[in-house]
């Protein structure tokens, strides 16, 4: 499905009148709409706990995410509305998606401390996807709850920063239809949003139908030098011991048809037609150039992957009983596209001969007078082997859940869930090892005259096409689709996963009754990859996909109480403490115990204070376990070489990895002052502290742990015998020493008519402000410590801001609503591990503005009509902060939309 400029504009503008067009003919659809109330035991979910008695209030610290805050600056997705709180880091900044084989997913990270440390849940239960927030179609969500504080004892693996738990509105009632369309400041990045949802009851009210889902068609930014601040920068040594941050670098051993690296035609390029010009190399800084005209894979490659996805997702609810409720939940969603990827280029390792069948006469008369029989040659091949990615991820799920209630107040609930993930990737455009090294090495054939592959004068059954590498565009068709293959994979992974619970009061004591939790869960994850045949064979030069294949089980049991200890007592007005442990069982590792202890306290009215600790697991995923290589170039500071090289990395898993444990601590207190309604002021301290950390190492950081003494980081390692540059690091999963990280969560509000600020006000005004202060986060492996603290410009780094806050005011009347928010990220620094001249980044202050209108009712429909723009100002991002977690690179970002209820 492709749109034209002029098809996204006018789909821009109708986002803002097609709704309101229906809404001005035809009879109502349906029902008027409206959230049928359901407050029965069996409908509270307490995300930080397994205790769901009506009023309890968990010790760990939980902030709550409603659909109207996800709506705030009309994110694509809900991580990307989620990763505007302080708490998270974003794997990417907020609009923007990697370009890697992993292109579009949509985790949420707590704490800076990987993904895989935070919990992802839908209604309290697992999902297939990998954290991936993009399969949730987030016209179904009612909120999001977010526990900034170890969960393992609760919900089990993955819990250690933390959980996001995505609430359905299975009770939804009526329809709604929405149409948003979006454009940057560039003119780039093109998206067009439709979402609809319909729930209806039946069976006189004992069942209730919601269907929902949404589709997105987002252009992307290409190529990455689009945005001045972004493309071709890189680290380069300054010249005195240090690094600096230089623009408009490139290659300095490949040129655009082909640079001469040696001999008495070294630093000659190749025009188009053959002959011969001075290469403009600028300023040489080992591999790079720095001005002048090397070519950059940023010069083609895209910033923000194009993508197109839809995810959908049916639900009913059935009374079985008065007391039984059966739940059945169907969802499906899909993501594609195929775009331009990066280049498989000659960095000056091609050697031609002086009889090269496709030499231009006058490049073979300079070597033969200078007695030369070949030279080296790089060659930047952006007409040969610039690869594209197709890539396509499918998930679908089925949950089938029973909820119960028996005897005084006792509650059950069992669930049984399967889901399957597919990930299918080609990459076509990759060389070919062998046939690139005949089809280059050719020769004038005595014979016939005609050019052919030197292998073929030996070998006249030989189907190899020469190539004629000398001036861009001069490879013929049939030879680059002689030398070029297409990695590809086809990968599934499934999760099979039920549990039981029983919860209630078995008992009262004098400050309360005492509750409990009780279940057990089992699970069962696999992950199944083929890739072709030529991957097999290791037939390409620089990529190819490995197979894999494994699979692990878990079986837990768990345990929580909830003990009121002192209630109406001067100080002491409602203390109750909380326990809970959870043992389990890994095929892989076997048994791990987590635990957590915790209290509350009213001490006086408004007034309430928290504390827990807390020991938190995770085991390996699938991907740490079974992934057998992956792929990925980034640019490297070499202190060994006080150079700056664009290396080849690759990675993988270690089925030999031990589990994670944390140490988790939170204090704080929530106040709601009776004498200020609408306010409320809370204030956490967070500790974690992570052994045995499962992680791979960014390439940048083995070379600094290696210069720092450590010799396994060193191993991973591969340097070239002649010069000492690296040409490959190795990044597979390990267990490092120690992981820890410490600071404070504050979170402010206020809500209150509009008509106290004047009397011709509707409506309400809320003012909210989260922030977040970090202390500390460090990695320790067993030799260096390194604190990533401030180090926040380096995407591929762990770095995070020492503070972030986000404050916005919010005025919501009876037919106009806006929304200014702010959103301030603290000075820092590119990149802490290495020692750059001009890497500090100044604070930086976002705003965002939204403003909404509702149209008059009209035949029971209800239209809204919206804007939004993100970086109001237009603020440009820090300089070299490619795919930066916390940097806005895309510009201004509008958004018009409209939304319909009926």
């Amino acid at each position: 499905m492709a749109f034209s400029r002029h098809s996204r504009r006018a789909l821009l503008i109708g986002a803002s009148i097609l709704p309101a067009a229906l809404a001005l003919h035809g009879a109502a659809l349906a029902q008027t709409s409206g959230d049928k109330a359901d407050d029965s035991v069996g409908e509270i979910v307490v995300t930080a706990s397994r205790i769901d008695r009506a009023g309890f209030q968990a010790p760990t610290p939980t902030v709550r995410v409603t659909d109207a805050d996800l709506a705030v600056g009309a994110r694509p997705n809900i991580a990307a509305a989620l990763n505007d709180l302080p708490q998270f880091r974003a794997t990417t900044s907020a609009q923007t998606t990697g370009t890697n084989t992993g292109a579009g997913n949509a985790p949420l990270d707590l704490r800076g401390l990987g993904i895989s440390r935070t919990l992802v849940l839908i209604d309290g239960r697992r999902f297939s996807g990998e954290n991936d927030l993009n399969v949730v179609p987030s016209v179904l969500v009612k909120g999001v709850d977010v526990v900034t504080g170890g969960a393992s004892a609760a919900w089990g693996s993955g819990a250690v920063a933390g959980v996001a738990n995505i609430m359905i509105d299975r009770n939804f009632t009526g329809g709604k239809l929405g149409v948003e369309g979006g454009i940057s400041s560039f003119d780039d990045a093109e998206q067009v949003r439709v979402e609809g949802a319909w729930g209806t009851g039946f069976a006189d009210g004992r069942g209730h139908f919601v269907i929902g889902g949404e589709f997105l068609n987002n252009e992307g930014v290409v190529p990455k030098n689009s945005r001045p601040n972004i493309g071709r920068w890189a680290t380069v040594p300054n010249g005195d011991g240090r690094y600096k941050l230089a623009p408009d670098v490139g290659f300095s051993n490949a040129a655009y048809g082909g640079l001469i690296m040696s001999g008495v035609l070294k630093g000659k390029a190749f025009n188009p037609d053959g002959s011969l010009r001075d290469f403009d190399y600028g300023t040489v800084s080992g591999a790079n150039s720095i001005g002048g005209e090397g070519p950059s894979n940023d010069d083609l490659s895209p910033l923000v992957t194009p993508q197109r996805r839809y995810a959908t997702m049916a639900s009913v609810t059935y009374d079985l009983t008065d007391s039984v409720k059966l739940t059945a939940e169907l969802r499906h969603s899909r993501m594609w596209n195929d775009y331009v990827w990066f280049g498989d280029h000659n960095r000056g390792n091609l050697t031609i001969k002086a009889d090269n069948a496709f030499l231009p006469t006058a490049v073979r008369t300079a070597l033969a007078n200078a007695g030369e029989t070949q030279f080296t040659m790089g060659r930047f091949n952006s007409d040969l082997s610039y690869s594209t990615i197709d890539f396509e991820r499918v998930a679908t799920q089925g949950t089938i859940a029973l909820d119960g209630a028996f005897g005084d107040g006792w509650r059950w609930s069992a669930y049984y869930s399967h889901g399957e993930n597919e990930n299918n990737i080609d990459t076509p455009g990759f060389l070919l090892t062998q046939n690139y090294a005949n089809a280059v090495d050719s020769v004038i054939n005595p014979t016939t005259g005609q050019a052919v592959c030197r292998v073929a004068l030996t070998n006249p059954t030989s189907n190899c096409v020469p190539i004629n590498l000398f001036g861009e565009g001069a490879p013929s068709a049939e030879a680059i689709a002689y030398v070029t293959g297409t990695p590809s994979m086809r990968e599934t992974s499934k999760i099979d996963v039920g549990g039981f619970s029983l919860r209630g009061e078995p008992f009262e004591l004098p400050a309360g009754p005492v509750s409990i939790a009780v279940g057990g869960e089992a699970r069962k994850e696999s992950v199944d990859r083929s890739v072709g045949a030529l991957d097999t064979a290791k037939a390409f030069t620089s990529f190819s996909f490995s197979a894999m294949s494994g699979s692990f089980t878990v079986k837990e049991a768990f345990a929580e109480v909830l003990v009121p200890v002192v209630r109406d007592v001067p100080v002491l007005n409602k203390l109750e403490v909380n326990a809970a442990a959870r043992i389990s069982d890994y095929d892989t590792t076997g048994s791990i115990w987590s635990w957590k202890l915790g209290a509350t306290n009213e001490f006086f009215p408004g007034f309430r204070g928290r504390i827990t600790q807390s020991r938190d697991i995770r085991s390996a995923n699938l991907t740490e376990l079974f992934t057998t290589s992956t792929t990925g170039y980034n640019t490297i500071v070499d202190p060994v070489t006080s150079s700056s090289v664009y290396v080849l990395t690759n990675g993988g898993g270690n089925q030999a990895l031990q589990p994670e444990t944390a140490k988790t601590f939170t204090a704080g207190f929530v106040y709601s002052p009776p004498q200020i309604p609408g306010f409320n002021v809370s204030v956490d301290y967070y500790n974690i502290d992570i052994d045995d950390v499962i992680t791979t190492i960014g390439a940048q950081d083995i070379v600094t742990r290696c210069a720092a003494g450590n010799q396994d980081m060193c191993s991973r390692i591969t340097r070239d015998s002649a010069t000492n540059a690296i040409t490959r690091i190795v990044s597979t999963y390990v267990n490092l020493s120690n992981y820890k990280t410490d600071g404070v969560d504050v979170e402010m509000s206020y809500s209150m008519d509009a008509s106290r600020v004047h009397s011709s006000l509707d409506g309400r005004l809320r003012l909210r402000t989260v922030g977040t202060w970090v202390n500390n986060l460090t990695t320790d492996d067993g030799v260096s410590e390194i604190d990533y603290v401030r180090s926040q410009g380096y995407s591929f780094g762990l770095g995070v801001p020492e503070f972030r806050v986000v404050s916005s005011l919010d005025y919501s009347g009876p037919v106009f609503g806006a929304n200014l928010r702010a959103r301030y990220i603290s000075p820092g620094n590119y990149n802490n591990t290495v020692d750059l001249v001009n890497g500090h980044i100044k604070a930086y202050t976002y705003v965002d503005l939204g403003v909404r209108a509702k149209l008059p009712e009209f035949n029971g429909y209800n239209v809204e009509l919206y804007a939004n723009a993100t970086n109001l100002f237009d603020k440009e991002p820090p300089i070299g902060s490619l795919y930066s977690p916390y940097y806005d690179v895309i510009g201004r970002y509008v958004t018009l939309g409209a939304r319909m209820r009926f």
